[in-house]
C-alpha cells in the first residue's frame, strides 16, 4: 500500500507539468504559438503562486506543494516560448492604409503638396482605443497582453511581494488562510476557460494539442478522485469538479470544430495575397506612366 501511495504522490506532483511538454514542443516545431491561449499560463502561474502561500498556513500534502512548484517553473518556460513564437497572424490589416505608392513627381511639379511616401503609412499606423496591436480587444492596463517577457516577471514578482506582506500581517488568522485557498483553487478551476473562449472565437481547435486536452481531462479526473480518497481540504474537491466540467466543454469543442485551421486565417491569407498582387500591379502601372511621361 505504501508503494502505491508513493507512486500516486509522484504522479500527482510531476503529471500536470508534463502535460504541457508536448504543447511546448509543438509550438517550437511549428514556430507558431497561435491557437494556444497564453492566458492559460497566467491562470496557472497566479493560482499556484497563491497556492504556495496557502500551504504556509494549511500544510496540505507535499506532492501537491511540489506540483505547484513544478507548474510554476513549467509555465514560466511555456510562456517564454509562446511569446518568442508569437505571430502577427491575428493582426487586423484592414485598419492599415494600402502600401501602393503614388506616382513620384519632381519637387517643382504641380502635385508637390500631394506627394506621399510608402514609409508614411508605416510610420503612422492608425490608432485604436479598443484593440491592441494584434487585433485583440484591450484589457485594463493591457493585463497579460504585454509584449515583453520582463513585464510578466515584474507582475509576478509584485504579486509575490504583496502576498508575502499579507502573509505576515494576516497569516495568523485561519479565515484568511481558508480564503486564500479558495481564491487559489477557484482561479485554477478557470484554467480551461481562456482556451474555450479562444476556440469559440476561431471556431477551431487548431494549435491546441490533443495531448494537452487529454492531460487536462484525465488528469483532472484523477485529481478529483485523489482529493476525495485522500481527504484533501474542501477547496481542492470543489474546484476539481468545476475544472472537470470546463474540461468537458473544451472536449466538446474539439469534437465539434476539429483541428483544422480556422477559415478566417485562410481567408485573410488569400485577401492579403490578392492585395499584395494588386499593390504590385499598381506599382508597375505607376512606374509605366511615369516612364511614358518622361
Amino acid at each position: 500500500m505504501g508503494a502505491i501511495e508513493t507512486l500516486a504522490g509522484i504522479g500527482m506532483a510531476v503529471g500536470p507539468p508534463l502535460i504541457y511538454a508536448d504543447q511546448a514542443y509543438s509550438i517550437v516545431k511549428k514556430k507558431d504559438s497561435s491557437g494556444f491561449s497564453h492566458d492559460v499560463c497566467g491562470v496557472l502561474l497566479i493560482a499556484n503562486i497563491i497556492r504556495v502561500f496557502f500551504w504556509l498556513g494549511n500544510r496540505f500534502e507535499i506532492p501537491l506543494l511540489m506540483q505547484s512548484i513544478f507548474l510554476i517553473i513549467s509555465q514560466l518556460i511555456l510562456l517564454a516560448i509562446c511569446l518568442h513564437y508569437k505571430t502577427p497572424s491575428n493582426q487586423d490589416s484592414s485598419n492599415y492604409a494600402p502600401l501602393s505608392p503614388l506616382p513620384s513627381t519632381s519637387e517643382e511639379g504641380p502635385t508637390r503638396g500631394h506627394q506621399r511616401q510608402e514609409s508614411d503609412y508605416l510610420s503612422q499606423p492608425p490608432t485604436s482605443g479598443t484593440t491592441s496591436g494584434s487585433g485583440r480587444r484591450k484589457r485594463p492596463f493591457d493585463f497579460w497582453q504585454w509584449e515583453g517577457y520582463g513585464s510578466y516577471l515584474e507582475f509576478l514578482a509584485g504579486l509575490i511581494l504583496v502576498l508575502g506582506v499579507l502573509q505576515i500581517i494576516l497569516g495568523r488568522w485561519m479565515w484568511y488562510i481558508d480564503a486564500l485557498g479558495f481564491v487559489a483553487l477557484t482561479i485554477e478551476s478557470t484554467l480551461p476557460i481562456p482556451q474555450f473562449i479562444s476556440n469559440f472565437k476561431r471556431k477551431s481547435c487548431y494549435g491546441f494539442r490533443s495531448s494537452t486536452l487529454a492531460g487536462w481531462f484525465f488528469g483532472d479526473a484523477y485529481k478529483t478522485v485523489y482529493f476525495f480518497i485522500r481527504g484533501s481540504p474542501i477547496q481542492f474537491k470543489v474546484t476539481a469538479i468545476m475544472t472537470l466540467c470546463w474540461d468537458s466543454a473544451v472536449l466538446a469543442q474539439r469534437m465539434m470544430y476539429g483541428s483544422n485551421p480556422p477559415r478566417e486565417s485562410s481567408n485573410q491569407f488569400s485577401s492579403s495575397r490578392a492585395e499584395a498582387e494588386e499593390s504590385r500591379g499598381l506599382r508597375s502601372d505607376g512606374e509605366e506612366r511615369q516612364f511614358s511621361i518622361q
